[in-house]
This record gives C-alpha cells, sequence and structure tokens, in this order.
C-alpha cells in the first residue's frame, strides 16, 4: 500500500489506476518509485521530470540539505534556487494541495516524503545522525511497503556503495541503488568520442586520398563504429610499410567524403603541431567553418597552448576575429585560498595563471612586468570570469574556455548560448581531472558537449593522449 492520505476511496484507487499501470498494446507495466539524493537535485534542479510516469520522492532531508545551500553564489546554488522556483510552480499548478503527490507533465508524480524515517532497519550497520543514512532509509523502507520497485539515485558512489551492502544484507529484491543517469550519455569515459579513428587499408587508397576526395563509404569496410563530419580518419598501410595518409570527413555534393590533409605543419606564433593528434587539432582551429571545438587531454598535451597560438594567429596576424576572450571556471584544487583582495583583474590573476603561462611562452617574456606591459598594449585580448560571461552575446571572438570538465551541462549550455555571429568558440580540459564536487568524468559539461554536438557539421572534436611537456610531465601523467 502507498503511504499517502485520500479524502476518500475514490481518490486513492484513482491515483492507483492512473499512477501504478499502464496499459500498452494489452500488457500491464508496473510503474516505480524513484527516491532522490540532494545532489541529483544541485546537480540538475529539473531532474524530477526525467523519470516518465514514474513516482518522484524527495526526503524531508533532502529540502534541509538544498535550503542551506540556495544562498551559495555558483551552479550549486543556482540549481537549489531553481528548484524552489519549480516546486513553487508545481504547488501553485495543484492548486496549493499538499496532501497529495503532485502531478508532472511527464505523466508522473512527485510528492515530499515525510514518514519512514524509522531507522530500525538500518540501526545494526549504520550510525543515525548521517543525512545519507537517512535517505537510505527512506528508500529502503519504501521498498518493503511499496507493491513495486524503489530505486535510490545518487551521484555519491559511497552512498550508493552503502546502500548496495544494505540491500545484499536485508535481501530486499525491490530496492535498486543507481547513479543518475539523464545527464550521462556514454557509461565510462572511455567510450567519449576521440574525433578520429586509425584504418588499415591498401596503399593505393592512401594515394588516392591525396588526388581525390574519397567517398566515406569507400572506407566503411575498413572503418568501425560512427564517423561523423569535422572527424579525422588515419590511414595506415594494411601490408605494414610506414606511408600513412590522414583524411578529413566533410560534407560534400553527394554525402560525406574524406578529403587529405596534407602533411606540412601549421605554424602560429612560432608553435608547430608535434605529433599527428597536434595536426589534427590546428587544422581544427584554423578551420572557419568549424564554430566549435572540444578538446580532451591529459595535462602536458599542448591543448592550451595550441589554442592560444592558433587564436592570436587568427586575431593578431589575420585580423579574422576581432578579439581572444579567455576563461575558465574558478573552482579550487584542494582548499579554497578564500576571498582575494584588490580589483577584479587582481582577483583573477591567481586562478588564470596557466593561462599567463602560456602567454608568457608565447610571447618570449622573462618577467611578468614585461608581459604586463605586452598585454595592455594588445588590446585584442582580454581574460575574464565566466561569472561575466552569463548574459551576454558575443560576435565575432575567439573564445578559449580552459578547464571546462569543471563545467556542468548547464553551463556548458549557457557559454555556448552567448557564442554570436562570426564566433569560434574552443572548450578545452581534461574529464579524468575533476575539482567539483558535483561531476565526474562522465557527467561534467565537457564531455556531454562532446558526446551531444559530435554529429553536427560546424564541431570539431579533438583528443590528445600524447604529453609533449616535458619528458618527466609523460611518464607523470602516464604512471601516476
Amino acid at each position: 500500500m502507498l503511504p499517502l492520505i485520500w479524502n476518500n476511496e475514490l481518490e486513492r484507487i484513482t491515483y492507483l489506476f492512473s499512477l501504478s499501470i499502464s496499459l500498452e498494446k494489452g500488457a500491464v507495466l508496473l510503474l516505480k518509485t524513484f527516491v532522490l539524493d540532494t545532489n541529483i537535485l544541485l546537480h540538475d534542479a529539473h531532474s524530477i521530470f526525467q523519470f516518465g510516469e514514474n513516482e518522484v520522492v524527495i526526503p524531508a532531508i533532502v529540502l534541509e540539505e538544498i535550503d542551506s545551500k540556495k544562498r551559495l553564489m555558483n551552479e550549486v546554488g543556482r540549481n537549489a534556487r531553481e528548484f524552489g522556483r519549480i516546486y513553487k510552480e508545481l504547488r501553485n499548478e495543484n492548486k496549493g494541495r499538499l496532501d497529495q503527490p503532485i502531478a508532472l507533465d511527464s505523466g508522473g508524480s512527485f510528492r515530499i516524503e515525510l514518514n519512514h524515517r524509522s531507522f530500525e532497519k538500518l540501526q545494526s550497520e549504520f550510525r543515525e545522525d548521517s543525512n545519507d543514512n537517512r535517505i537510505i532509509a527512506v528508500a529502503i523502507n519504501l521498498s518493503y511497503e511499496a507493491s513495486r520497485e524503489v530505486t535510490l539515485v545518487s551521484n555519491d558512489m559511497l552512498m550508493i556503495a552503502k546502500a548496495d551492502a544494505l540491500k545484499k544484507s536485508l535481501d530486499l529484491s525491490t530496492f535498486f541503488p543507481e547513479l543518475y543517469e539523464s545527464d550521462r550519455l556514454i557509461q565510462d569515459i572511455d567510450r567519449l568520442h576521440k574525433g578520429y579513428v586509425e584504418i588499415s587499408v591498401p596503399p593505393d587508397l592512401i594515394n588516392a586520398l591525396y588526388e581525390e576526395e574519397l567517398l566515406l563509404e569507400s572506407l566503411r569496410d575498413y572503418v568501425e563504429g560512427e564517423v561523423y563530419p569535422q572527424d579525422f580518419i588515419i590511414m595506415k598501410d594494411l601490408f605494414g610499410s610506414k606511408h600513412s595518409g590522414i583524411g578529413k570527413v566533410v560534407m560534400g555534393d553527394h554525402g560525406l567524403v574524406v578529403k587529405g590533409i596534407q602533411k606540412d605543419s601549421y605554424n602560429a606564433w612560432g608553435i608547430s603541431p608535434k605529433n599527428v593528434q597536434q595536426r589534427m587539432l590546428m587544422n581544427l582551429l584554423f578551420d572557419k567553418t568549424v564554430s566549435l571545438v572540444c578538446v580532451t587531454g591529459r595535462a602536458g598535451t599542448g591543448k592550451t597552448l595550441l589554442a592560444l597560438a592558433a587564436g592570436l594567429s587568427q586575431t593578431e596576424d589575420e585580423q579574422f576575429y576581432q578579439k581572444i576572450l579567455i576563461s575558465k571556471p574558478v573552482v579550487p584544487v584542494g582548499n579554497d585560498i578564500g576571498f582575494l583582495p584588490g580589483e577584479k583583474e587582481d582577483k583573477l590573476r591567481p586562478w588564470m595563471q596557466p593561462i599567463f603561462d602560456n602567454l608568457e611562452f608565447l610571447f618570449d617574456t622573462r618577467t611578468e612586468a614585461e608581459l604586463e606591459n605586452i598585454l595592455s598594449g594588445l588590446h585584442t585580448l582580454k581574460i575574464e570570469g565566466l561569472t561575466y560571461i552569463r548574459g551576454r552575446s558575443i560576435p565575432n571572438q575567439f573564445i578559449i574556455i580552459d578547464e571546462a570538465q569543471n563545467l556542468s551541462p548547464h553551463e556548458v549550455k549557457t557559454i555556448l548560448t552567448r557564442v554570436g555571429e562570426g564566433t569560434k568558440i574552443v572548450l578545452i580540459g581534461d574529464p579524468d581531472q575533476i575539482d567539483h564536487p558535483y561531476l565526474d568524468s562522465v557527467n561534467n559539461g565537457l564531455t556531454y558537449a562532446v558526446e551531444r554536438l559530435k554529429q553536427e557539421d560546424e564541431v570539431g572534436i579533438a583528443q590528445l593522449s600524447n604529453t609533449e611537456r616535458s619528458s618527466l610531465a609523460e611518464k607523470t601523467a602516464r604512471l601516476l
């Protein structure tokens, strides 16, 4: 029996019929109950709409945790406040009735769970004074009473681990701890789209690549998986010689074609690609038909340096773009150092120091004062905090967003929707180095953008794997 309060028996029967039973082609489908952890709503305030015709339950303790975050001036605080607005709208639509579940447009329902706080079934394994344990208790107690599956949804793997242990200990066949899957477009980071494939082909196909366009269909026997516009195909000799070629997939008159990419390297402000992956990235950075470039790769692979060099070349030398705008999320590594003194530029300097390090290398400066003099006279380059991008419209600029793996999908959407006509934006990051407390390598904004936009013909994807910073940096990134 569902733990609800009804005015009469007719209301109860009507609700159970509409919520618990879905008739499709004569089959009866029992719906589920999803209990949401706090981190789900702080990560995605609209997550309650992602569960179809099922029942969404939020324990009362979750509301208290959300309330404690609503004053934060960051994405977590924004989601806390947004959930409050969503609840207000749903409450108004339900005419202020709080004694019944609130109907959702998805066909399911949403309610706050005030009961089922009993810790009796968990007290032998865990202490009661933990909010996580109280949320688990609500889900487990519901699974004992509801005649349907109850799923605890969380982004906290340690909470999932505790719930998994309890499921086995209590022998619960209707209780299922799960990660939030709505924004997980891939199962693990190894499946992230790389932007290129390597194939082995007969040498005559490599020769033909540089003589004429090849129809992508003519390579289908050699290519495994999906290939999209702006992807690259690295062709190696089937018979083992060093003969090779690089082709780029573009839209032709009769479908997708593969065009040969000349092996002569780009040179931008003294920076030349050192490997084939950097060469492919430079092609995307200089391709005027590509509006968005998503670059992934571990530390030291040259992501930021190449983007800066390409941006300066096309802004200062070609004057194709009016300005370069560089930014990154302000997420500390380790303990936060607190508030910083000074004006906006002074506050941003510690967070943007990696950008300044690359600029010092490009301008070949030896002192900070020398770099400051150059930047003060270089009116085309602006370094901003992401806070100041929200609400803007930015045309005819070359935008670089560093450390984009620390952005949520919503934040990336906010940034990309600022892009005006004639603007190119480059998202850079390492999905394996997440400093944001509610993100991981799969559900962060950079990974989300790659998987959502990889099929668009004005979007290029590049993944760098070879560390070129130094031999020590390469060994550290690979072994530690």
